[in-house]
């Protein structure tokens, strides 16, 4: 950590332990009042908080019930009849139904018991709860959502502008001496090669796969788990299944370009080499294991992770009224299912209880945020201003020297920034292979933005994909943008490196420009609107690693590992560490895992440190014991080859100063190399006067004059917090929840707003 981060640090730190107890009290929607002598009977909901319940299910519980005649009231209807002995002494277990949308009052009375009353707010099944106004325009697309027996979900389109369609239930099973599983030809009699399996928790039943797919949060959600439905009754909270080890895994997706406006035609499994990130993953699902998830926790899908947040907490609500608490649940993905895990995580405390990720980066906005640069230095480069070498150009970008040019790294990176770009089929010379407007083919051409032919279309950026929280230009409608490059100093480290000349640095500053809200270059640099920026981090589209990730276990290892393009590099993964550590002190309950990391080890690692923490029934708060409890093996490390692990510590490196980082070394990235933090986590910096002594290469008094005219209002001060930098707010909403409210852009009003 560098001391520059330790005020940054600072200032999250105040921000996190103000907000802890506030927000643990949330996670449970624990219903209390003054104890009258004894243990008082209190109300509280499992299967999601009581403020963000939908689909007019919820499962409830009832604690410390004493073997007291109590009587259970739902809107003054007695539903004592529903309840049953729960999991633990002393309690009672409940899935009400009947909750009508809107305000509900649970309560409890009996003899000599203080009446306790849980407030209940119900909304609809599909949404939306605290993700703002439903985006317009949305495809519908369960007529293209393939089901595991090969048929469709419905087999034409739904006339419903909340795409619900019917639930189905299909099952699966494997054959005895196969790996792969099929489908299950007739659920009252099974084959009789169906194979056995023995799961986590000593089980063993027939390989019988329930897979249940439905509509919720206008997204697709699917669960499956081990269902044998000749042996096992219809699964309840109270009748789990047999095989299920209590266990739940939530599955993330991939990508980000095109992730809007769709419902999606698929679930974001991602093979990682095999069926590692898979919802139907043989071997989990032969362990025990139950996994969910909804194709708008896809980001190719949704690259908004305040909707996947909503849909992932109403699937997992979905989850727990079919089936049942477990005794944990754990997220994993690769590349935009590391991010989408991360920012949920961290957002929506409670809801994730473990991550493992691979192919990691913080966040989407993170890609293009740097792509941004990337794309503004490409220009400068290109133009007949610059007489900068590949060498010069490469170290300026901080990426690695890679390709025929030496350039290859650093331009697959600028060809992110197309996902901000909104107008389409745009060439840009200086950045081969660019791609703008990245859309869903299922999205009709006649409803995206033209600057021209339709102004008024949808825009398909990651910006306007979440405009709910960034708000909107008054004058056109578009999503504000968080991007901002004042006060940058392109080429900083170069410069003072001795790699460019200082002529050289004052031109490129003085030319670099920025963006319109169109994408289009221009000649003055780029503001971003502070009212986008301060809600990219309260929403966590900035993660920032202070709330639900500062207490469970994140196993990072790298998928990819490719310094030469593809853009899945390794600063993403530092970058990620580095905000934790900022934002709570350390992160050492984060574990990376570099190179060539054989997937059976990192899971076999991951869930060991899962069971320790789950087993601990100390008083110690969380946080203590996610540290405590790390197994022997979770310890940083890379593997050389997939036999050998090399214990060390990784750190962020292109130099051959350790094992790991000679065999992979990492490389950095422009903001970087102009003097910010390796976390990325400044949107908009403060600035300072200019020191000549910042610059190791000696300016003229005329070279100075001319750096004060190029920064008129000073420089990045990378020690200070950027401009309306926040944490997280957890469980925030955007509407229409009331409750932790951030923003609701349709009330909204003002140049900031």
């Amino acid at each position: 950590m560098t001391a520059p981060g330790w005020r940054r640090r600072l200032t999250r730190i105040i921000c996190i332990i103000s907000a802890a107890l506030l927000a643990a009290t949330l996670l449970t929607g624990l219903a209390t009042a003054q104890q009258r002598g004894g243990a008082s009977v209190e109300i509280h909901t499992l299967s999601t908080r009581p403020d963000r319940v939908s689909g007019g299910n919820v499962l409830a519980e009832v604690t410390n019930v004493d073997g007291r005649d109590l009587q259970i009231l739902l809107n003054g209807r007695d539903i004592t009849s529903t309840f049953r002995p729960g999991g633990e002494p002393g309690t009672l277990l409940g899935l009400v139904t009947g909750l009508h949308v809107g305000k509900n009052t649970l309560s409890v009375t009996g003899p000599g018991v203080p009446s306790r009353t849980l407030r209940i707010t119900d909304y609809p099944a599909a949404g939306p709860i605290t993700s703002g106004p439903r985006t317009e325009p949305f495809i519908c697309q369960t007529q293209s959502f393939r089901l595991p027996d090969g048929t469709f979900f419905t087999d034409k389109p739904v006339n419903d502008p909340s795409c619900v369609a019917p639930t189905k239930v299909t099952y699966l099973y494997r054959p005895q001496g196969q790996t792969k599983l099929i489908p299950l030809p007739d659920p009252t009699s099974p084959p009789t090669d169906v194979a056995t399996t023995t799961t986590t928790t000593g089980k063993t039943v027939r390989f019988i796969v329930r897979v249940e797919t439905a509509t919720v949060d206008r997204g697709i959600y699917q669960s499956a788990v081990l269902h044998d439905p000749t042996a096992d009754p219809e699964p309840t909270p109270f009748t789990p299944p047999e095989g299920w080890n209590r266990r739940l895994i939530a599955i993330q997706g991939f990508g980000c370009p095109g992730g809007w406006y769709i419902q999606g035609s698929a679930i974001g499994s991602s093979t990682n080499g095999g069926r590692d990130f898979d919802l139907l993953s043989p071997t989990r699902l032969g362990e025990g294991y139950a996994l969910f998830s909804n194709t708008l926790q896809h980001p190719s899908n949704n690259c908004n992770s305040v909707l996947a947040g909503e849909a992932a907490m109403m699937s997992k609500e979905r989850f727990v009224e079919t089936y049942g608490m477990p005794k944990y649940t754990v997220s994993q993905g690769c590349s935009g299912g590391s991010f989408t895990s991360l920012q949920l995580a961290d957002a929506l405390p409670g809801l994730f209880d473990g991550l493992l990720i691979a192919c990691t980066f913080p966040d989407p906005l993170s890609i293009a945020l740097s792509g941004s640069d990337g794309r503004l230095l490409a220009h400068y480069f290109a133009s007949d201003a610059s007489d900068l070498t590949a060498e010069q150009q490469v170290a300026i970008s901080g990426y690695k020297f890679s390709g025929p040019d030496g350039r290859l790294a650093f331009i697959d990176a600028a060809r992110q920034s197309g996902r901000t770009d909104p107008v389409p089929g745009r060439v840009d010379p200086a950045i081969p292979g660019y791609t703008s407007s990245p859309f869903n083919a299922a999205v009709p051409q006649g409803l995206r933005y033209d600057p021209v032919d339709n102004p008024t279309g949808a825009r398909g950026t990651v910006y306007d994909a979440a405009r709910n929280v960034y708000g909107l230009e008054s004058d056109t409608g578009f999503a504000l943008r968080p991007f901002d490059n004042t006060g940058v100093q392109y080429g900083l480290s170069a410069l003072n490196d001795g790699v460019i000349t200082p002529d050289q640095f004052l031109d490129l500053n003085e030319r670099i420009g920025g963006f319109d809200h169109d994408a289009n270059y221009v000649a003055q640099r780029s503001v971003g609107n502070v009212g986008a920026i301060r809600r990219a981090y309260q929403s966590g589209l900035e993660f920032s690693g202070g709330r639900g990730l500062a207490s469970i276990p994140v196993v990072d290892f790298s998928g990819h590992n490719n310094e030469d393009s593809n853009y899945h590099y390794q600063w993403f993964h530092f970058a990620t560490r580095e905000r934790m550590a900022e934002a709570n002190g350390h992160a050492k309950n984060h574990v990376m895992w570099r190179g060539n990391v054989p997937f059976a080890a990192a899971w076999s690692m991951f869930i060991d440190w899962m069971e320790a923490v789950h087993a601990d029934t100390s008083n110690s708060s969380a946080r203590e014991k996610v540290v405590r409890d790390k197994p022997t093996a979770a310890t940083d490390g890379c593997w050389t080859s997939d036999t050998q692990f090399v214990a060390e510590r990784q750190t962020f490196s292109s130099a051959p100063d350790s094992t790991c980082n000679q065999a992979f070394p990492s490389y950095a990235f422009p903001r970087y190399e102009a003097g910010g933090p390796l976390a990325a986590d400044i949107l908009k910096c403060q600035l300072k006067p200019i020191d000549p002594r910042d610059y190791d290469r000696r300016l003229s008094r005329t070279q100075l004059s001319r750096l004060r005219h190029i920064f008129p209002t000073g420089v990045c001060d990378w020690s200070e917090p950027g401009v309306a930098q926040t944490t997280v707010v957890p469980w925030a909403s955007f509407g229409p929840a009331p409750e932790r409210l951030v923003f609701d852009v349709t009330k909204a009003s003002g140049p900031e707003q």
